[in-house]
């Protein structure tokens, strides 16, 4: 299945960039990526899914290549959320499903309990739908602190974007993304990145900061009635060596467990939980680990009464 087209969706900042696969009288498949990644984390395993479906990867504002906000503007969940309405909105789509990878999760989790009745399934590529801290009454606020003054500071001090060579900006990114091979550090970059005569620069906002800055944690009251809300089919895929958490890498196994517990607890047979092996980006690396999951679930008849 080849690449259909490349989309440029207006909003009232710029565009959401976004790419398509497949007939667009098939059902319609929206692609949310990972963090700082963009639509091309999709690239390997979409020719791999079932052709009656249309898929479409966007690339999140300030990634890829879409526009980055208004100054003043932040990158919160929030606002990520509505990109998503946005998209569906300009692709003239009433009912869909979700296929998302990390921080993509947990922007189309909170998307499919605001919006129950529109999306149908919710895949879940090595990531939870909601974020929770252990210690989160402790660390709200420093968080809240932490994206003002990063925005600020950001906004204060633009300086000019960084030229490296094309071979050392490879190596920057695979050492601070360990779960990609050089092969998929490659693609993302091909999308994140422009040429200029001298090199390239990077094409996300640096006014993107880290994650816990740009998502809210739940409580576990918050947690069960957002669960509650779901509508969707909900398929979780764990990589056998990925993570989980939002705390740079250090999973937190007690919050992983009670919100699996509590989707499992809560939704029943509305949940399936699948393990494979891989890390982190085990959707780019080793598509083929997912891609026959993903399918089956895609092309299941099961559907939750609404």
């Amino acid at each position: 299945m080849g690449l259909l087209s490349e989309l440029k969706l207006a909003v009232p900042w710029g565009h959401i960039a976004a790419k398509a696969w497949g007939s667009q009288q098939g059902s319609p498949v929206l692609c949310l990526h990972g963090w700082l990644d963009n639509a091309n984390s999709f690239d390997r395993l979409i020719p791999l899914l079932p052709k009656d479906f249309h898929y479409v990867a966007m690339d999140f504002g300030g990634h890829g290549l879409s526009s980055h906000y208004y100054l003043g503007v932040p990158y919160c969940q929030e606002n990520f959320v509505n990109e998503i309405g946005r998209v569906v909105a300009a692709l003239k789509w009433k009912r869909f499903s979700l296929l998302s990878h990390s921080f993509g999760g947990i922007i189309g989790g909170m998307f499919s309990c605001i919006f129950p009745e529109m999306v149908d399934k919710l895949i879940l590529l090595d990531t939870l739908p909601f974020t929770m801290d252990p210690k989160g009454m402790e660390n709200m606020l420093t968080y809240r602190r932490g994206a003002i003054e990063h925005m600020l500071q950001a906004e204060a001090f633009q300086k000019p974007r960084q030229v490296v060579k094309p071979e050392e900006m490879l190596q920057r990114f695979l050492k601070n993304n360990n779960h990609l091979n050089e092969e998929c550090g490659r693609l993302l970059l091909q999308r994140g990145t422009t040429q200029v005569a001298t090199g390239l620069m990077m094409n996300r906002d640096r006014r993107v900061g880290l994650l816990e800055y740009s998502i809210p944690f739940l409580t576990r009251e918050l947690l069960v009635h957002s669960i509650k809300q779901l509508q969707a089919q909900v398929l979780l895929i764990k990589a056998s060596q990925g993570y989980f958490n939002m705390e740079r890498g250090i999973t937190d196994k007690s919050v992983t467990l009670l919100v699996l517990d509590t989707l499992r607890s809560v939704l029943k047979e509305q949940f399936q939980y699948m393990e494979v092996p891989g890390n982190h980006y085990v959707h780019l690396n080793q598509p083929q680990n997912v891609a026959d999951i993903i399918g089956a679930f895609l092309q299941s008849k099961e559907r939750l009464p609404h």
